[in-house]
C-alpha cells in the first residue's frame, strides 16, 4: 500500500536487492482517507511471487521493497465515509489496493483486470487516491507493522475464522476459487496439477463444490496426501496412467509455478468442453501441441485472483467448509530462511505466516 519514504511509525521487512536477505526499515502509511482503513498488520503469509518479485524474475527491480499480500490485522482506524468496518474488527488484504473504480471492469467486479489496478506491492502508487504524497513511489507490502487500503479492497473476516488464515485465503484461496467457481458444478471432474500450497486449496475448495478431484503429480510420494483431502493422484509422465484418462476431466486447474510440460494433460480433458486454466506465473514461454489441442477442440485460458466481490464470497465460502491452508506461523526472523526454502523447493505444501508482531523485534 502507499508508502511515506522517510516517514515513521511503521516497520517493513524490507529486501535490498536480488537475494532474500531481509532487515528492518522505517517508514510511513498515510492516515485513512474518507474511503479508507487502517489496521495493525497482525499476520502476512508468504507466497511465491513474492520469490519472483525479489529476485527479478518479474524484472520489477524496486529496492528497497516489503513484498507480502496475504494480509491479517485489525482495525485502528476507519475514514469518515467507510461503512464495512469498525474499530477493532477484524480484516484481511490480498493482492491489489486500488483500481479505477470507474471502468466496465471495475463495474463488473473484475477489478483485478483494470488498467488502473495497484498491486498491494511494487506498483507506483496512483495519483488521485487521497495519498497523492505517496504517489511517487511503489507500494509496500504486507510484511510491515501497519497498513492502509481503500475499504473496496478490505474484506470482513468471518467471525469463527483465525486471523492467521484470512490473509493466506485472500491469494491462493482466490486464485482457486474463481476458475472453480466459474467453471464447476457438483459431480464433475476436476484435474489440479502439483500439490503444493495453492493444489491443495484447490483440491480443497473442488471437494467442497462436489466434484470428483485428480492431482496430477511428479511421482506417487504424495499419494497419501491427495487421498487424505479426498483425491486420487495420477503421473502426469506416466503414459499408461495418462491414456486411462483420456477425456476424463471437465476442467483442469494448474497451479506447479516452474516451467513444465502440459502437453500429456491435454488429452486428458473432455472434448470441445473441457478446459485447462494456468494459475501458475511462469515466466518462460510454453509449448504446446496444436494437434492435440485441435482434435480435442481444448480450451486454455488464464485466471488472475479474483475482484473483491468474489473474494469476499471465497471468504464466507470458505469459512462454512472449513477450507483452509495449512499453515506455519513463524517469527520474523525466521522469514528469510522461509523465502529461501519455498526457493529451493523444500517448503512443502505448509505455508508460512509472518507474524508481523515481531517485526520491531529485528
Amino acid at each position: 500500500m502507499a508508502t511515506i519514504v522517510g516517514g515513521t511509525g511503521t516497520y517493513m521487512l524490507a529486501a535490498h536487492d536480488k537475494d532474500y536477505k531481509l532487515s528492518k526499515v522505517e517508514i510511513g502509511r498515510p492516515d485513512p482517507g474518507p474511503t479508507d482503513v487502517m489496521f495493525d498488520v497482525k499476520f502476512c503469509g508468504q507466497c511465491h511471487s513474492d520469490l519472483h518479485t525479489i529476485n527479478g524474475e518479474w524484472g520489477v527491480d524496486k529496492y528497497p521493497i516489503a513484498v507480502g499480500h496475504e494480509l491479517g490485522g485489525i482495525v485502528t482506524a476507519v475514514g469518515a465515509e467507510v461503512k464495512k468496518f469498525k474499530v477493532g474488527d477484524k480484516v484481511a488484504v490480498g493482492c491489489m489496493v486500488a483500481s479505477c473504480f470507474e471502468c466496465g471492469l471495475c463495474d463488473e467486479g473484475l477489478e483485478q483486470h483494470c488498467p488502473g489496478m495497484c498491486q498491494t506491492y511494487s506498483n507506483m502508487f496512483p495519483k488521485g487516491h487521497h495519498h497523492d504524497e505517496c504517489s511517487d513511489t511503489w507500494t509496500n507490502g504486507g510484511y510491515s507493522t501497519k497498513f492502509t487500503c481503500h475499504e473496496r479492497f478490505a474484506y470482513v473476516v468471518p467471525e469463527d475464522m483465525p486471523l492467521e488464515i484470512a490473509g493466506p485465503l485472500c491469494c491462493a484461496g482466490i486464485t482457486v476459487f474463481s476458475p472453480l467457481d466459474r467453471h464447476v458444478k457438483p459431480g464433475m471432474t476436476v484435474g489440479v496439477v502439483g500439490l503444493g500450497g495453492l493444489g491443495m486449496m484447490a483440491v480443497k475448495i473442488a471437494v467442497a463444490m462436489g466434484a470428483k478431484v485428480t492431482v496430477f503429480s511428479r511421482s506417487l510420494a504424495k499419494k497419501d496426501d491427495a487421498a487424505k483431502l479426498g483425491a486420487d493422484i495420477a503421473v502426469w509422465s506416466d503414459s499408461e496412467q495418462m491414456g486411462k484418462l483420456f477425456r476424463t476431466f471437465d476442467v483442469i486447474l494448474d497451479t506447479v509455478a516452474q516451467p513444465h510440460d502440459i502437453n500429456s494433460l491435454i488429452s486428458t480433458l473432455k472434448p470441445h468442453k473441457g478446459i485447462m486454466t494456468m494459475l501458475g506465473g511462469v515466466p518462460k514461454p510454453y509449448e504446446v501441441g496444436v494437434f492435440p489441442m485441435i482434435f480435442n477442440g481444448t480450451r486454455i485460458e488464464g485466471s488472475l485472483i479474483g475482484g473483491s466481490t468474489k473474494t469476499q464470497e471465497m471468504l464466507d465460502f470458505c469459512a462454512k467448509h472449513k477450507c483452509y491452508p495449512d499453515i506455519k506461523v513463524i517469527h520474523a526472523k525466521d522469514a528469510e530462511a522461509a523465502l529461501r526454502a519455498l526457493d529451493a523447493g523444500t517448503a512443502g505444501a505448509i505455508r508460512s505466516v509472518i507474524d508481523c508482531t515481531t517485526i520491531p523485534e529485528m
